[in-house]
């Protein structure tokens, strides 16, 4: 997916990304899709609906990838790393904060959220991540 396959309506509106994920998709990096270039990430974060019940634990992360910026690194858990999905409800991304590199995206990225569990296969859980930014209308 090229980074013009970002998404951005041309209302002012808050956008966002959601990925629904597993159980099953344990040991994966799944995209979320694209932020358009320009892109100011104002929130992230995980609502587990389902707990996930694996032998010892089940987490998170969230981040990005593949961007359009030459000289910056992925970097997957950027906005939550290793986020608790044993209890039901909201996770805040509480790794967002005052820092330009991980809020403000020049040339675009590919959002997206890991999970991976340890100990005994999980045979639950379900939970969805999302993404919430602010696309370029400044020369609107």
């Amino acid at each position: 997916m090229s980074l013009n396959s970002a998404q951005q309506y041309h209302q002012n509106m808050l956008h966002y990304l959601r990925k629904d994920f597993s159980f099953s998709d344990a040991g994966d990096t799944l995209s979320m899709g694209w932020l358009p270039a320009g892109a100011v990430v104002i929130d992230a974060g995980i609502v587990v609906s389902t707990v996930f019940n694996s032998g010892t634990s089940d987490v998170a992360d969230l981040g990005y990838r593949n961007s359009g910026e030459s000289g910056t690194s992925d970097d997957t858990d950027e906005w939550m790393t290793d986020a608790d999905l044993t209890a039901a409800g909201y996770i805040d991304a509480d790794e967002i904060d005052a820092s330009v590199a991980e809020l403000y995206m020049p040339n675009g990225a590919e959002a997206v959220v890991s999970y991976a569990s340890t100990g005994t296969a999980p045979t639950a859980g379900q939970a969805h991540a999302f993404v919430t930014y602010l696309v370029d209308n400044t020369d609107s």
